[in-house]
């Protein structure tokens, strides 16, 4: 039978052992490692915003979307925000997304028109509604309901004069295959419908597939995504395009699309991605980066892997990833093009930029 003596050596060990695991807890929590903001390329602005506000004690979450909202509002390369990226149409439209990953909860909004706040209104769709994403005019409509100014003419003279000259090229390059033009802009149809309709049609010159990645770049085909851990150690995602220049109307990309431009979970660490959506998307790439780095893969090799995926289907594709664990350890990979990543931590004076070649 145990002593007194006995007890009570046990009792002082076992408290002894939940103190040490409550400091050790403690300072793992404030270890440096947090903050951490992560984005896709050199949105220095964008990254210096949600420092600010994470530093500063806010939320994950709120993070990202003062992050994002800077870049909407700085027009990053014409890619984020309004007044870039013009549809076949010559309208521009916003998709984005924000993701909690302590909760899982996602917001976001696809084909949006007339409201800037693409950020502001994913996160809205979060807080305010059972829903994921919501879409085109009806996105807008709830927005605007929500607060947010609109409706708006997204469209700026930049935004407007590429339009031009592009329907001056005979509306080239597109996003179309196997159609046949009725004019040098369309409509199209598809080659096997041509012949339910008249000669002048039929004369047409076919159009095989001419959109290939030479036009899928920098500066007409990005998006900025964004990851935060905060001073909590929780983490959560953002992302924001205006989509690829030209686009049919009605396209939709990865950018509003969970586990596809960004993914996040608390347990694990998260991922943001860039490039062309059309063909990232049907692989989830950022869903696939974290669950490798749940299994143990470091951020390195789960990156890596994740374009790999991708590239031994679709050589030609252009597209990167980075992808950060909860410990705040980081990495990128990419293909077809030179990637860079900005990055603001405990550690740094100021945003640092990493460059990732192929």
């Amino acid at each position: 039978m145990p002593t007194r003596t006995t007890l009570s050596s046990t009792c002082f060990l076992t408290l002894t052992v939940s103190l040490l695991f409550l400091v050790t807890g403690h300072q793992a929590l404030n270890s440096g490692e947090y903050p951490v903001v992560v984005s896709t390329w050199p949105f220095l602005e964008a990254v210096r915003a949600a420092w600010r506000a994470v530093d500063n004690g806010l939320s994950a979450v709120d993070a990202v979307v003062e992050g994002c909202s800077a870049c909407e509002e700085l027009r990053c390369d014409g890619t984020v925000g309004p007044g870039g990226s013009p549809d076949e149409n010559g309208e521009t439209t916003i998709d984005a997304l924000v993701m909690d990953g302590v909760t899982m909860e996602v917001g976001a909004v696809a084909a949006m028109r007339y409201v800037k706040d693409g950020i502001k209104a994913a996160r809205l769709v979060m807080q305010h509604t059972e829903h994921t994403l919501l879409v085109g005019e009806q996105a807008s409509v709830f927005a605007i309901s929500m607060g947010l100014s609109g409706p708006t003419n997204l469209s700026s003279s930049e935004s407007m004069e590429k339009w031009t000259k592009w329907k001056e090229n005979h509306c080239q390059p597109n996003f179309w295959k196997d159609v046949v033009p009725v004019g040098g802009c369309g409509p199209y149809h598809a080659k096997d419908f041509v012949g339910l309709y008249d000669e002048t049609c039929s004369n047409t010159t076919p159009v095989g597939n001419i959109r290939s990645s030479s036009h899928i770049g920098l500066h007409n085909h990005d998006t900025i995504s964004m990851a935060v851990i905060d001073k909590m150690g929780h983490i959560a995602v953002g992302t924001s395009t205006n989509g690829a220049t030209f686009k049919i109307p009605g396209r939709v990309g990865d950018g509003p699309i969970a586990g596809s431009s960004s993914y996040a979970d608390d347990e694990v660490g998260a991922c943001g991605a860039t490039g062309d959506g059309d063909i990232m998307m049907r692989f989830l790439p950022c869903y696939q980066v974290v669950e490798s780095m749940r299994l143990g893969m470091e951020p390195k090799l789960a990156a890596k892997d994740a374009i790999s995926r991708i590239a031994r289907k679709f050589p030609d594709f252009v597209g990167a990833v980075f992808a950060i664990n909860k410990n705040g350890v980081h990495a990128g990979a990419c293909h077809g093009w030179t990637f860079q990543y900005s990055v603001r931590n405990p550690d740094m004076d100021d945003v640092k930029v990493y460059t990732v070649v192929p």
